[in-house]
């Protein structure tokens, strides 16, 4: 059996491969609920036989969104679509997981394929945004407000009632979206995290809402397994390091959280990234190898043969695909014929199989 295909065991759960759908936000949401776009589009991945899928970056309050189209879950009235995706992609063999997300100061913005651009506060489909330091994202943007301690307490209170609706709609991983700029990221680097406060200042300080968040959510878990993403580098001078991330995943690892996925970048717009195969595995590696937290590694992965190799050298336990997975939904159906494995299909598909 080739590793990409073996099982990947968790404390209470083992996916049935270790192809991983990565976080994709689809803009598609109506009020934060989800639509039968959201049911297609995740339920397209569990036919093609993935182990897990980490549902798209999903708000814990509304101000959280990157945009208005963005999926919530600050409300019981989100758990009635989701419990429907959860049902179908656990009839499929797969194991479904939500990312827990608030945007911070990278909130406010119109859809991707309109403009991106932030939305003023005073405007339809604008908010004002929030953050640990009234620092914007862009030049010209409308400053956020910096966080008070009762702001700070609030949010944290959002990612736990989000994560006991997260478990009722019949989610099995939770994972806390700490990457790519948004606010749980923001709190991280000295970059966007200016305060004077216990939030701010040492490294101790900068990861103390991450800390709180995480012990906020183990709380109401039971068999969940807790995974974190991170950008493990901020590609930007004086900002958060690979060194930082590792010192952080052996910190976490015993606060409850059993997988670190590993990203880079997104925080700020100086960032200078050397994008190239594999340009981010090599940071998932390090912290496989320096400490003893399950790790995830993602970025322009693209085969089957790849994605064995990256496994076999021990640089990651599992592969997380986003932009191939759109091409190709059932990428793990082709990766095992690539690799000479011999998988079970959905029975609707099974004449359209090759002989392997």
């Amino acid at each position: 059996m080739k590793t990409l295909f073996s099982p990947l065991k968790l404390r209470d759960n083992t996916l049935h491969n270790k192809i991983i759908v990565s976080p994709m936000c689809q803009y598609s949401a109506e009020e934060g609920l989800a639509t039968d776009w959201h049911l297609v589009h995740y339920g397209q991945f569990a036919i093609g036989k993935v182990g897990a899928i980490i549902q798209e970056a999903t708000a814990v309050s509304p101000e959280g969104r990157i945009t208005y189209a963005d999926l919530g879950i600050w409300s019981d009235e989100h758990i009635t679509k989701l419990k429907q995706i959860t049902a179908f992609i656990k009839s499929q063999g797969s194991v479904p997981g939500i990312q827990l997300a608030h945007a911070g100061r990278k909130a406010s913005c119109d859809k991707p394929w309109i403009s991106r651009a932030q939305i003023a506060p005073d405007t339809k489909n604008g908010w004002q945004t929030i953050a640990p330091s009234a620092i914007a994202f862009n030049e010209g943007e409308n400053l956020p407000i910096a966080m008070d301690k009762a702001e700070i307490n609030r949010i944290i209170d959002a990612f736990k009632s989000s994560a006991v609706r997260a478990i009722e709609a019949g989610y099995e991983i939770i994972e806390l979206h700490g990457a790519h700029g948004y606010l749980i990221h923001q709190f991280f680097s000295p970059l966007t995290n200016q305060r004077t406060d216990e939030y701010g200042g040492s490294f101790e300080n900068r990861i103390r809402f991450l800390i709180e968040v995480i012990e906020a959510v183990k709380s109401v878990l039971t068999t969940q397994s807790l995974w974190l993403r991170i950008s493990a580098t901020d590609w930007a001078e004086g900002g958060w390091s690979l060194e930082d991330s590792i010192r952080l995943a052996k910190i976490v690892h015993d606060k409850g959280v059993e997988l670190i996925d590993v990203s880079t970048g997104g925080l700020v717009r100086h960032q200078q990234i050397k994008v190239e195969k594999n340009y981010q595995v090599p940071y998932a590696q390090a912290i496989k190898q320096q400490t003893n937290i399950l790790v995830g590694t993602v970025g322009l992965i693209k085969t089957g043969q790849q994605a064995e190799e990256i496994l076999e050298a021990g640089q990651a336990d599992c592969i997380l695909l986003g932009r191939e997975l759109l091409r190709d939904p059932h990428f793990a159906m082709r990766a095992a014929h690539e690799l000479g494995v011999n998988i079970d299909w959905a029975n609707q598909y099974e004449r359209g199989k090759e002989t392997i």
